[in-house]
């Protein structure tokens, strides 16, 4: 079919999520530009590129100086109204239609950055409310909650009003199913519409909009903020990420060739956000067959010798294998 005259361009870009668990930390790596902190990223070129895959590989090597190892693909963003910088990866035309080919990508350890412009960042500091590790975190009881329940009771009618209510209950976990990890990209949608995000304000700002009508000084106690929709794509890479684990063995992805059952569950404790039952994962991970032990024991600071595992060699992360129980030690759900 002929374009017509008057159809804006479409641009294609490669995102990248590189996921690391550093320090019992997730991370991610991160490049500061100059409209502010995202991921790395850049245009697909049909001439250059032999496939999207190997594109985001260079366009992260260039960046960033890190090579990928394990990519899949994540999800594929065109939202109209996406903010990005349509003018220069479409050659010049702002009215280009943005759509993003997000990645997800694993990593055992973080690279060792050598540009001044790359970072690694906790997930954490763009999504305080996600990490559960310690307890509730405060950030809900005393701001997230309160200004979304504002925004519920100033909805125009009784149907928006319970839409708002439901949409709430479920992303926060204010209903008997309780707070579910894989929830990320939800609970960051419903507080991008509630204004509770520095993202909100930018994007309404940018488009013409009335400014929302929470509180601006709420977004600063939630999180960081990142360029275009880059916090998006990263919520959606975190509750895919929490979700794979329970049905695929990705987690030894993130996990050295040797390592103590410990480790294993603070790097699995990093990813979901809460604590797990000690002797329940263990069971289970023994039991399941996904490692064995290497023969060799590893030093505690304190107390005896630890035994090290390694991955069975009958697991292969490409799917021949279940993934994890995770039991919860805390489940602790959000207040209602």
């Amino acid at each position: 079919m002929p374009k017509k005259p008057d159809q804006p361009p479409i641009a294609i870009l490669l995102n990248a999520v590189l996921a690391v668990v550093d320090a019992e930390e997730p991370k991610s790596l991160c490049v500061k530009r100059a409209d502010g902190l995202g991921l790395p990223y850049g245009p697909f070129d049909p001439a250059g590129h032999r496939t999207f895959e190997l594109g985001l590989r260079s366009w992260v090597s260039e960046q960033t100086q890190v090579a990928l190892g394990y990519v899949e693909q994540l999800y594929t963003f065109g939202d109209k109204g996406r903010e990005a910088p349509a003018a220069v990866i479409a050659g010049g035309d702002a009215r280009a239609r943005v759509v993003s080919v997000g990645y997800l990508a694993l990593a055992s350890e973080p690279a060792k950055v050598t540009v001044g412009n790359a970072q690694w960042r906790s997930w954490y500091d763009f999504f305080p409310w996600e990490d559960w590790r310690r307890g509730e975190p405060a950030i809900l009881k005393e701001i997230v909650l309160p200004a979304l329940s504002a925004w519920v009771a100033r909805a125009e009618t009784d149907v928006l009003r319970s839409d708002r209510r439901r949409r709430m209950t479920l992303a926060f976990g204010l209903g008997e199913t309780g707070w579910e990890e894989e929830r990320a990209l939800e609970r960051y949608e419903t507080m991008y519409e509630a204004g509770l995000v520095e993202e909100a304000w930018r994007d309404r700002a940018a488009a013409g909009l009335a400014e929302p009508r929470t509180a601006r000084a709420t977004t600063e106690a939630t999180g960081l903020p990142m360029t275009s929709d880059h916090r998006r794509i990263l919520a959606t890479a975190i509750g895919r990420l929490r979700g794979k684990l329970k049905y695929r063995p990705v987690v030894f992805e993130l996990m050295p060739a040797d390592f103590t059952l410990l480790a294993l569950q603070k790097t699995v404790e990093a990813i979901v956000g809460f604590e797990l039952h000690k002797q329940n994962f263990r069971r289970s991970i023994e039991n399941g067959g996904l490692v064995v032990k290497s023969g060799a024991m590893a030093q505690q600071q304190s107390g005896r010798p630890a035994a090290l595992f390694r991955v069975s060699p009958s697991i292969r992360a490409d799917g021949a294998a279940s993934g994890l129980a995770i039991p919860r030690l805390k489940t602790g759900p959000a207040p209602q």
